[in-house]
Order: C-alpha cells, then sequence, then structure tokens
C-alpha cells in the first residue's frame, strides 16, 4: 500500500470514500450509493471534530450506512418518483389504441401490421391483408390486435 494512502489521517480517508461512493451514483445510477456516500462523509466529519479510534469509526459508518438507507428507503416508499410519461421505453405500449393497416394477413392468430415506417408482429383474430386493426396491448415485441 502507497506511503501517502498509510499515512492519511482516517477522517480524510472516509470524507474521500463519501465523494468517490456519490460520484459512483453519478456514473452507475441506482440511488444507493449515495446514502452510503453521505454516511462516510459524515463519519469523516465526526472524525474530524471528534478523536476516535478506527473501531469506533467503522460502528458510526455501520449505525449511520444503516439509517441514511433505511430512511432513503422509506421515503421513496411515501413519496415514490412518478414519471411525466410511463410508456417512455414502452414502444408496444404506446401503441395502445392504434389504428394499424395489415401487411401480412393473420392466420392462425399471427400477422403483421405497418407501425410508421416499419412492421410489427401481431397477434389476434384472423383478418385479411389491408384489413384495419387497433392495438389492444402488447405482449413483448408482440402486438396483441383486434378487428377495427
Amino acid at each position: 500500500m502507497p506511503d501517502w494512502l498509510t499515512n492519511m489521517e482516517p477522517h480524510w480517508q472516509w470524507l474521500s470514500l463519501g465523494v468517490l461512493l456519490a460520484a459512483a451514483e453519478i456514473i452507475a445510477p441506482g440511488f444507493f450509493l449515495i446514502w452510503v456516500g453521505v454516511a462516510a462523509i459524515v463519519t469523516g466529519i465526526v472524525a474530524w471534530v471528534v478523536d476516535i479510534s478506527v473501531p469506533v469509526q467503522l460502528g458510526i459508518f455501520a449505525v449511520l450506512a444503516f439509517i441514511a438507507l433505511y430512511s432513503a428507503r422509506k421515503w421513496l416508499r411515501d413519496n415514490p418518483i412518478t414519471s411525466t410519461d410511463p410508456l417512455l421505453n414502452q414502444r408496444g405500449g404506446r401503441l395502445v389504441g392504434e389504428v394499424l393497416t395489415l401487411t401480412k394477413a393473420i392466420e392462425d392468430g399471427r400477422g403483421r401490421a405497418k407501425v410508421g415506417d416499419g412492421e410489427w408482429p401481431v397477434r389476434g383474430p384472423d383478418a385479411a391483408e389491408g384489413s384495419r386493426v387497433r392495438v389492444v396491448s402488447a405482449d413483448g415485441g408482440v402486438l396483441v390486435v383486434e378487428l377495427a
């Protein structure tokens, strides 16, 4: 281990760890590391202000991390983050209610329909090519349709 790291005061190690965890949260967001980072920063501040041993610092960090994670989880459960566009990444879900034209007849429950400048597989009652169908739901990458 490098000398500069072994000679570093523990409070600087805690503060550095907290900043690294906060940066890791930015790179790989999951709303988890930021709270552990906050616990590390608070532990660093406490260790800076009060001269305490490393085992006590570890205990403080463990308690703070637990409290921070529990509090954040409870707050998020009580105040869920709602999206202004919940179907943003669900293109099939966004097509529900749209009327499409079949490009390949639905036979044995399967066919294809024109969506924008492409085609999507569809599932529904048998219908001839060129028929108009309405999307009622999406099942993965397959649109479930009914006759319009």
